[in-house]
């Protein structure tokens, strides 16, 4: 019966998958985009592409590092293979615990992990998105000069206490690894702390993964405004928490929205739609036909043996 459940959540993410490949595709004319992409010049396309290549590479070290928590290190092939088929889908479907982890199951079981061990990788990946939210939220906050103050609204002082706030996450996360916090237990599932090395990795890949993405973005609002990187950092750290407690998939309208209203003078939607085409649309062009494939090689082989042991910690 899981495994019908899971065979139906799949099928339907791909047919939600190739509906928002229409919509996408809708919603802006082809004229539309290459109008957009024609006035970002060609390098800063290219540098932008490149730091979301970079993005993609570190939200796979996501996978890569959970796997070894849970004690099923695999290769770095497969982590990435399940990590980029699960995320270019999940950051387009939304309700990425649901969409993105239903792909990651369907991979990682037939890896000969549990459903225990899927759900802890889930859950590390998880924490390592707030935890690199979050710091990149402090160093913006921390670091932002004078010019850019004015940004969310904030005086030097406020401004100072909300990223110290944001600072303390990661900071305390740290410090409950080092003095052992108690695992998190939900009747049977039992979650351990990760290691204070492991907690360091997960925030250290956190953070660079949403530098890069607002990287990207820094690279392509360059066009069209003069607003420093630490400015478009905060700028998007504000806009992904607004997408993500909005539920819309892939932020779709809400990101464009929100940078619009942080940066009204200079930001262009132009540079906006190039990125959501880059970040969004080209990985989902890209993870679906992977998904198909995946499902096409597993079923012509016979499903591996999985171990009842629960997890342990590496």
């Amino acid at each position: 019966m899981r495994q019908l459940i899971i065979r139906i959540v799949v099928a339907a993410i791909i047919c939600v998958a190739v509906v928002l490949v229409y919509r996408s595709l809708s919603r802006y004319s082809m004229e539309d985009i290459r109008a957009s992409l024609a006035m970002i010049p060609v390098w800063r396309l290219l540098s932008a592409g490149a730091f979301v290549a970079a993005s993609y590479v570190c939200l796979s070290l996501f996978d890569y590092l959970a796997l070894r928590y849970v004690g099923k290190p695999q290769a770095y092939r497969r982590a990435a293979l399940a990590s980029f088929t699960a995320l270019s889908i999940g950051h387009n479907v939304g309700g990425a615990a649901l969409s993105s982890g239903a792909v990651r199951y369907r991979f990682y079981t037939r890896w000969g992990l549990t459903a225990d061990e899927v759900a802890k990788v889930i859950l590390f990946c998880g924490a390592t998105v707030l935890l690199g939210l979050s710091m990149l939220a402090a160093i913006t906050l921390l670091s932002m000069p004078r010019a850019g103050e004015g940004l969310l609204q904030l005086g030097p002082a406020a401004r100072v206490w909300v990223g110290l706030a944001f600072l303390s996450y990661p900071v305390a996360y740290v410090i409950c690894s080092v003095w052992g916090r108690p695992p998190l237990k939900i009747r049977s599932f039992r979650m351990e702390m990760p290691t204070t090395a492991m907690c360091i990795a997960q925030i250290a890949v956190g953070t660079v993964n949403f530098g890069c993405v607002a990287a990207a973005l820094h690279q392509l609002l360059a066009t069209f405004t003069d607003a420093g990187y630490l400015q478009v950092a905060a700028s998007y750290v504000t806009a992904t928490i607004a997408a993500m407690l909005s539920h819309v998939p892939g932020g779709l309208g809400v990101l464009e929205a929100t940078m619009l209203l942080l940066l009204p003078a200079s930001a262009s939607i132009g540079a906006l739609v190039a990125f959501r085409v880059l970040y969004y649309f080209v990985p989902l062009c890209i993870g679906v036909p992977l998904l198909l494939a995946a499902e096409a090689h597993f079923r012509r082989r016979p499903p591996p043996l999985v171990s009842g042991k629960g997890a342990h910690q590496t």
